[in-house]
């Protein structure tokens, strides 16, 4: 089979989206497929092909996650899709790159399957003033639809994606695919004892100091503000407990300020942006994983953490109801005060306690590799090839007529 994976961002950058990506593409070479991913990348301005990934011309929008912004109608691409004749075209994003993925479906009579990775409510303040949030997300959720509407098959992370399409008014099932870790990658097995020490000397941290860690981008949508107000209210600096921010964003400077105001500067740690390569001895110097966040889908992050072994305190959140289980990857708290009283069980346990725990955590993310998302994605695609082809492409008289009148 032929798979077209279209993405607005793809190595070498980062992030959750990327992740996926990547891993899907690699599950899906395992098993004898062939993948081409087509991304923005501003930093051509001509479109080319290299390592089977399709580079397209685009415009750096450092607003907004640094995403590149393709123009999404383009001539040339079509031509280099139609060489490449996809069985499936599967969109990730939902901008020039995910529409152009949308339209060229429909020229081609492909069957077009459509991931959603981002919960865009939480991230309109990106883009607009608060006095327009609600006209703004009146227009996405219509955005949301269209694109949901053309799709054959439609995909997410977790039930959070189900309710947002409900929301917008699409009632077609969603498939809740999890994300995927790179359990290699994040094998704690892969770091050694003086790479653990030297990390946590490099930040002061005492031997006997039970270490939290959250790594993501600082944003407002990842609840970092919550998570130090819960920890001013409920940690006692006499707990032994240190909280470790790891990762950079335009939250940054307000978060150092908060902790700063509420008298926990000494228990936080910011790190700054890390490399994703270098990321394993941090989490490796951590003992445990922790999230006040309710925007995310199914944590990338979080699930690097618990591959690491690290078990998970995340914030109640009945629509990622079953990704922490209690005892079993990690605990669930929905006040301060439960908050504490789980940290204060993962410090107390004994060193076989805490081991044996510890593998659990990693064996509950074990299915969590790249071939398990192909597997997972393979079944929607067949599904994806059993409709009919009225289903697939109601609109593509209209798309034709467009893309006749493009200059690109």
């Amino acid at each position: 089979m032929r798979i077209a994976l279209f993405t607005e961002t793809y190595l070498p950058y980062i992030n959750g989206v990327v992740t996926h990506v990547k891993s899907l593409k690699e599950g899906l070479e395992k098993q004898g497929h062939e993948v081409l991913v087509v991304t923005a990348d501003p930093h051509t301005n001509h479109h080319y092909l290299k390592d089977k990934v399709l580079h397209c011309p685009a415009k750096s929008i450092k607003r907004f996650y640094n995403f590149g912004m393709a123009f999404p109608f383009s001539h040339t691409r079509l031509q280099y899709l139609r060489a490449f004749d996809p069985d499936i075209i599967h969109i990730h994003q939902e901008f020039g790159i995910g529409y152009s993925g949308m339209q060229i479906a429909k020229i081609l009579k492909k069957p077009l399957v459509y991931t959603l990775h981002t919960m865009y409510d939480d991230y309109l303040y990106y883009v607009a003033p608060r006095p327009l949030i609600p006209l703004v997300k009146k227009v996405s959720h219509r955005y949301a639809h269209f694109l949901a509407d053309s799709a054959v098959c439609l995909t997410g992370p977790s039930k959070k994606v189900e309710e947002y399409f409900r929301e917008c008014g699409i009632d077609k099932d969603v498939s809740v695919i999890p994300n995927p870790v790179e359990l290699d990658i994040f094998d704690p097995a892969g770091v050694s004892e003086a790479e653990i020490a030297a990390c946590r000397a490099k930040y002061g941290l005492a031997v006997t100091d039970t270490v939290a860690c959250f790594c993501g981008r600082l944003g407002q949508e990842k609840s970092v503000d919550i998570l130090l107000d819960y920890w001013k209210k409920a940690v006692d600096p006499k707990d032994g407990c240190k909280l470790m921010i790891i990762g950079d964003g335009p939250a940054r400077p307000a978060l150092e300020e908060q902790a700063a105001a509420l008298g926990i500067a000494d228990q936080v740690i910011f790190t700054g942006a890390i490399r994703h390569d270098d990321l394993p001895p941090y989490y490796a110097c951590c003992d445990l994983y922790i999230t006040a966040s309710l925007s995310d889908t199914n944590s990338i992050s979080m699930l690097e953490g618990m591959a690491s072994g690290l078990p998970v305190l995340q914030r109640n959140d009945p629509l990622n109801e079953g990704q922490v289980e209690n005892g079993i990857n990690g605990y669930i708290f929905s006040t301060p005060a439960e908050m504490r009283t789980e940290l204060l069980k993962i410090r107390d346990m004994t060193p076989q306690e805490k081991k044996t725990f510890r593998n659990t955590v990693r064996e509950s993310v074990k299915k969590s590799g790249c071939e398990a998302l192909a597997n997972y994605i393979l079944a929607v695609y067949h599904q994806s090839q059993q409709a009919e082809p009225k289903q697939r492409h109601p609109a593509i008289q209209r798309v034709k007529a467009r893309v006749k009148s493009l200059k690109r």
